[in-house]
């Protein structure tokens, strides 16, 4: 929001949230209805309206995800600073201009005779329509941005689009209602001169638009496109169109480079920034960046690819649930699922960064249901090797091992596990007898997950039910339980003779088999904690997961607590997605031990069934400003 909102500062539509694409639905069922009927002679024009705004959406998202992927990458990065869940909060809304745009057409042509059935193309009509945007357009633009750079217009309108210093693609249409008024006034003079002329078209029109999109999309990305070979062929494109680092000082250095596409009026009016062309330079000259530390993870469910970072900005941001518009993008689904199994490499989804620590998140193009196939265990594993290997030819020192990458042998094929080690990559064991001069260090994460459970358990806590698969993680929390003193209870048979046969007498004194531990308070769980199971839960029991993923909730009158996670320091940059279904700027405790390996740098791997000294990483982790999860909240 603007430092203090003039009038017109908020959209009509605003109070009805992601309703608000009702306000098209008469002119979309009637463009339909007269099309399909005929009763009237049939417009193509009145009908492509639709399509035109969905290509607009699509167009934009098209850039947000290759954006993203290459700002993850570091290639060409302009400005080097973090982008925060605030700014991805107050850009969600990046589409109200499209439905502007979009009812504006709509009107516009029930209002214009000469726009009715308009030919599909004109050549005249493109040409018309480029002239009049380089001269007036382009004129006009130039001095209502430097009017809107005044401190009367600046406060009420424009700061808003400048709170964005580091600018994503979408940052190019985050104004202010009334200001994208002026905005539709001056880019509709080119449309409807061709229309009052009778020289418009369909296409002349689409591609008019879809060259606003192209070059406010460009403009706004956070890493230089625009190749020097361009400029050397031909020197005056330096004034017909301008390049993202051109327009990234203008939104650093505010009073300098106004321009819309085309620089040519800066250079007359002396508003050009001297570092333009330094810039420009330097930020081509700038080479993927190489982490420290990478977080292997996968995909999870078929809807989750809309929700990594490289999917869509506002799902990102929250926490993975399934959004009921979600299911009518079904085939979409599906196809996006049939790439990812053809794709056949790890791809970076996220970047970050952590005091002298440089950290990416690589995800496997896999579900969560490739790794419940037993015949897709190999594949899985050679595609976490080849990212391993990827690391230790990249010189990176630490390999963090997230979600089913280690997945248990029952994970996979759905059966008791009969050994701590019995896993399918034996907790990334088989990576390094594999490749036994590896200099990466591959981690497990499994100690943080220990210690951040066993802090997790309330003070004064004398009994626990245990209720999971038994894991490298459920042995090692059970075991530290009983160690302390604290009963845990089970209630199957063959839980517990498997746990007590990796206890000391003393420890196994403390493991009991019940059927009635329904009643403990405290309940440590697994993923695969039925809703019968939790039905016979006592009110206010607390549910504490010990596994990657976290168990259906289905009690509202029980507390759950995260997966095993930690709450990120303020410190740690470019946090603005969740990780799966954790909070904000909670992340797991798998990828937290990653970092925290690197930060001390422990020349250790943390690999099969030996835990790295839980106490060691769990005070390291805290020094480091990671601190435990929130408070468990009661479900609603």
């Amino acid at each position: 929001m603007a430092y203090t909102p003039g009038i017109l500062t908020h959209w009509p539509w605003e109070p009805l949230g992601s309703f608000k694409y009702i306000v098209v639905a008469p002119f979309v069922v009637h463009s339909i209805y007269l099309y399909v009927v005929g009763a009237e002679e049939r417009d193509l024009a009145y009908l492509a309206i639709l399509p035109f705004m969905l290509w607009r959406m699509l167009h934009n998202q098209i850039w947000i995800t290759i954006s993203r992927h290459r700002t993850a990458k570091g290639n060409n990065l302009i400005l080097d600073k973090s982008l925060e869940f605030e700014q991805v909060d107050r850009e969600r809304n990046w589409d109200d201009q499209i439905l502007l745009n979009g009812i504006l057409f709509y009107v516009g042509y029930l209002a214009l005779k000469t726009a009715k059935n308009l030919p599909l193309w004109r050549t005249d009509g493109l040409i018309h329509m480029f002239l009049i945007h380089a001269g007036p357009v382009e004129f006009l633009y130039y001095w209502f941005h430097r009017a809107l750079h005044h401190h009367y217009l600046y406060s009420r309108y424009h700061s808003h689009h400048h709170t964005s210093i580091v600018t994503e693609p979408i940052t190019s249409v985050i104004h202010p209602f009334a200001e994208h008024i002026v905005y539709f006034i001056l880019f509709a003079i080119p449309i409807l001169s061709t229309i009052l002329t009778r020289a418009s078209s369909i296409v002349s029109i689409t591609i008019y638009a879809t060259y606003i999109d192209l070059m406010n999309n460009m403009g706004h990305c956070n890493f230089e496109v625009v190749p020097k070979w361009l400029f050397t062929i031909f020197p005056p494109l330096k004034y017909l169109m301008y390049t993202p680092s051109f327009h990234s000082l203008h939104h650093t250095q505010f009073r300098t480079n106004y321009s819309l596409f085309m620089p040519f009026y800066d250079y007359i009016y002396g508003t050009m920034d001297k570092s333009t062309d330094t810039l420009y330079e330097t930020s081509l000259k700038k080479p993927d960046d190489v982490p420290d530390v990478v977080h292997l993870t996968h995909l999870t469910t078929p809807q989750s690819v809309y929700q990594i970072r490289l999917g869509f900005a506002g799902l990102a941001s929250n926490p993975l649930t399934s959004t009921w518009y979600l299911w009518l993008m079904w085939p979409l689904t599906l196809w996006s699922m049939i790439l990812t199994w053809i794709y056949g490499q790890t791809f970076i989804v996220e970047r970050n960064t952590f005091k002298k620590v440089k950290a990416q998140s690589w995800a496997v193009p896999r579900y969560r249901i490739h790794y419940l196939l037993q015949w897709q265990r190999a594949a899985i594993n050679n595609l976490i090797e080849e990212a391993i290997l990827e690391a230790e030819e990249k010189g990176i020192k630490v390999v963090s091992l997230g979600l089913l990458n280690q997945a248990s042998e029952q994970d996979s094929i759905v059966h008791l596990s009969s050994s701590p080690g019995d896993n399918f990559n034996k907790n990334g064991e088989i990576y390094l007898e594999r490749h036994p001069m590896l200099k990466v260090k591959v981690v497990d994460g499994s100690s943080l997950a220990v210690a951040i459970v066993l802090n997790n358990i309330p003070t004064g806590t004398t009994h626990v039910l245990f209720r999971g698969r038994l894991t490298k993680v459920a042995y090692s929390i059970v075991s530290g339980l009983c160690h302390k003193g604290i009963q845990v209870v089970t209630l199957r048979q063959a839980e517990y003779e498997k746990l007590k046969k990796t206890m000391t007498k003393e420890d196994g004194a403390n493991l009991s088999l019940s059927a009635k531990g329904c009643n403990e308070k405290v309940w440590l769980v697994g993923d695969d904690l039925s809703e019968i199971e939790q039905s016979i839960a006592s009110e206010g029991t607390i549910m504490i997961p010990y596994s990657q993923f976290p168990p259906k909730k289905t009690r509202k009158d029980c507390f759950y607590l995260n997966t095993p996670s930690m709450v990120a320091p303020t410190s740690f940059g470019n946090l603005h997605c969740c990780e799966n279904w954790l909070p904000r700027r909670v992340i797991s405790a798998w990828r937290v031990a990653g970092i925290v390996h690197a930060l001390e740098g422990w020349n250790v791997n943390e690999c099969g069934d030996e835990l790295f000294d839980v106490d060691k990483i769990w005070k390291a982790s805290l020094e480091h400003g990671f601190r435990p999860s929130p408070e468990p909240c009661l479900v609603k």
